[in-house]
């Protein structure tokens, strides 16, 4: 019997798994942005000494493991799984970038709801004593994303309002059995949500009834109250989703507004820097959590946070044979302390 589950898609981990170390690696425009003293590297340009973005961006989450490494005192040996993926073809650069780690690796695909993915089931793997040390982890670079995606970048293509600006960058965390917390000690999975959306210049629209489906369903499953989080975060809306989210979440009686934000509206300052309706990408909420998120639990400053990271499930074959753009939005519960 799942005696875990409470609700529809929830978890409540009997063993939380601590969250032993956070690490982000950003690119140059991230860098110029509110949240820039929170990254642990600042990259000079999207190359990085490499000969192409994509190599660039494999060596963006190489670099961060070995952060996360470093920062935790957990020898390479000691983890037991790797968990991670990217946007790339087949998670590409996941994949390089791992391949001479000799660590267990399950690559996992969510578009940009990946980091919460990775977190929720290296939750699991923790909770179920199946391993004592996970990596999740996660990328996005803004130039091989363009390319993958929508227009190379020599076309000089214009921009529509909507538009979200990928992350370059790589964010990750290590969960472990030992450890003092932030602790993960509910996740609540989520469900393809599709409305319609077919613009790919319009993520955060598409994405946004996936987020509050989850946000919904996780209040329901647990009976938590919104406001039992100092902060409740999603991924990848944007300033557009971001505003859509607030507004359908108040149609199923609940008001965030007070506690609310949203990665992409926070890692740019959208009117200094053109980045449109802000920022998207799995690096996105990797880094905002990597960086910000962790270092404001550890300093106490966040107590309780509701983090969920936001994908939309679409590929160049399906948005040019016409497909809708699916949405999907996974939720993980963390506290500081557990009592």
């Amino acid at each position: 019997m799942a005696n875990k589950r409470i609700g529809k898609q929830t978890v409540q981990l009997e063993n939380p798994p601590s969250i032993l170390s956070a690490a982000s690696i950003v690119g140059p425009k991230e860098g110029e942005g509110p949240l820039r003293m929170y990254f642990d590297m600042i990259i000079d340009d999207e190359l990085w000494g490499e000969k192409s973005w994509e190599k660039a961006e494999s060596k963006l989450m190489r670099e961060t493991i070995d952060k996360l490494l470093s920062k935790s005192g957990i020898s390479n040996q000691s983890v037991n799984y790797i968990l991670a993926g990217d946007l790339l073809n087949q998670i590409s650069a996941s994949t390089f970038a791992l391949r001479d780690t000799g660590i267990s690796f399950l690559g996992v695909y969510g578009a940009c709801s990946t980091m919460t993915e990775s977190m929720s089931l290296g939750s699991f793997l923790v909770d179920g004593k199946f391993a004592d040390n996970v990596i999740c982890i996660t990328s996005s670079h803004f130039c091989s994303a363009e390319k993958q995606f929508r227009y190379p970048l020599e076309l000089g293509s214009q921009r529509p309002p909507t538009a979200q600006w990928t992350v370059t960058g790589s964010g990750g965390v290590l969960l472990s059995s030992q450890g003092s917390g932030p602790y993960i000690t509910h996740v609540t999975t989520g469900k393809i949500v599709d409305m319609g959306i077919k613009d790919a210049n319009n993520m955060g629209a598409a994405m946004a009834p996936a987020a509050a489906d989850t946000l919904v369903t996780h209040f329901k499953d647990t009976g938590i109250y919104p406001d039992s989080y100092d902060l409740i975060l999603t991924g990848d809306l944007g300033t557009l989703g971001m505003e859509i989210t607030n507004e359908l979440m108040k149609q199923q009686g609940y008001d965030i507004s007070d506690r609310y934000n949203d990665c992409g509206a926070m890692i740019y300052d959208v009117k200094r820097q053109d980045a449109h309706c802000g920022g998207s990408g799995c690096g996105c909420s990797a880094t905002v959590f990597g960086g910000f998120v962790y270092q404001e639990l550890l300093k106490g400053n966040l107590n309780n946070v509701l983090f969920i990271a936001t994908g939309a499930l679409l590929s160049p074959s399906s948005s040019q044979q016409g497909e809708s753009i699916p949405g999907i939005a996974h939720a993980v519960a963390i506290h500081r302390n557990l009592s």
